[in-house]
C-alpha cells in the first residue's frame, strides 16, 4: 500500500492519479481551498491512525458479512486492467490513438467493486474466451476487397 501526495505548487499528474486505487479528497473552508503537503499528510496521518484504533476492536465486514476469498491484490488488479485494455482494442472498442478517459472510468469502476480473487480470474477467464474468438476471426484490413 502507498499513500501519494502531490506536489505542493500542482498537486498529482493525471497519470499518477489514473494509477492511484481511491482519491481521498479534504474538505477545507472556500476562502482557504488549499492545504499544503505537511497539513495533508498530517490530516491523512491522524484519520489513518482513528481508523487503526477502530480496527483493534475487530474488523467490519465491507458487505455487512464476512467474505470467504481474499480481496485481489494490485498486482492482480493490474493484469486484469491490462488483458482488458488489450481486448478492448482487439474487440475495436477502445482506439489507443484516442483512448480518452475510457481505461481510467473502467479502473475506478472496477476498483469501487473490490473484486476478490475468483471475480478477478473470471474477467480474466472472459476476457481470454473473446481472445481466443477474435484470434480465430480473418482480420480485415483496408487492403481488401470483396470483387468476385
Amino acid at each position: 500500500m502507498a499513500i501519494l501526495f502531490g506536489r505542493e505548487d500542482r498537486g498529482l499528474t493525471n497519470d499518477e492519479l489514473h494509477r492511484c486505487h481511491h482519491h481521498v479528497h479534504i474538505p477545507t473552508n472556500p476562502d482557504f481551498s488549499s492545504l499544503n503537503v505537511a497539513a495533508a499528510v498530517q490530516v491523512i496521518a491522524y484519520e489513518l491512525r482513528i481508523a487503526s484504533l477502530e480496527g483493534e476492536r475487530g474488523p467490519s465486514p465491507q458487505w455487512g458479512t464476512s467474505w470467504d476469498i481474499d480481496l485481489a491484490d494490485a498486482r492482480e488488479t493490474e493484469l486484469l486492467f491490462e488483458h482488458l485494455e488489450k481486448t478492448l482494442v482487439g474487440v475495436e472498442f477502445l482506439d489507443p490513438d484516442n483512448p480518452r478517459q475510457l481505461m481510467t472510468r473502467l479502473r475506478r469502476l472496477f476498483l469501487r467493486a473490490v473484486p476478490d480473487r475468483v471475480e478477478v480470474n473470471v474477467m480474466r477467464g472472459f476476457l481470454s474466451a473473446i481472445d481466443k474468438v477474435l484470434a480465430r476471426q480473418p482480420r480485415i484490413t483496408g487492403e481488401e476487397t470483396n470483387d468476385v
